[in-house]
């Protein structure tokens, strides 16, 4: 496994593309913190993660569900790093978020495949045309 570090200035553009390529995939949302390890979504759809600057501070949304009514939300303010670990094919297999304030927030795979191996496997919105 080879982990990259996203600089900030990246971020905004790093989650758009990373959204584009694994909206629908199986995630699995973990909180590591001081009373330890919590699961906070498991084998959920990935909707989307997004990063977002408000009133100076800034903050990282990472949205899980099947439908509206079923839409799980964690936000990590303050990030101050983001990690992405990737197979030695070059998949991305989880995602590390750093905060100055919560701890780290993890976002892992059920399964790790370069995205154009499963382009229309699953229920995502398939292969982009150019």
């Amino acid at each position: 496994m080879v982990t990259r570090e996203i600089p900030p200035g990246e971020w905004k553009d790093f989650f758009d593309e990373f959204t584009r390529r694994h909206e629908g995939w199986l995630v699995t949302v973990e909180i590591f913190g001081e009373m330890g390890a919590q699961v906070e979504a498991e084998e959920r759809p990935l909707k989307g993660i997004f990063a977002e600057r408000k009133k100076g501070s800034s903050e990282i949304e990472i949205l899980t569900g099947d439908t509206p009514d079923e839409t799980f939300t964690h936000v990590v303010a303050h990030p101050s790093s983001v990690r992405v670990e990737e197979t030695s094919e070059g998949a991305e297999s989880a995602l590390e978020i750093r905060s100055k304030d919560e701890g780290t927030t993890l976002v892992r795979f059920r399964a790790t495949a370069l995205p154009e191996t499963v382009d229309g496997v699953g229920p995502g919105p398939g292969p982009v045309s150019a």
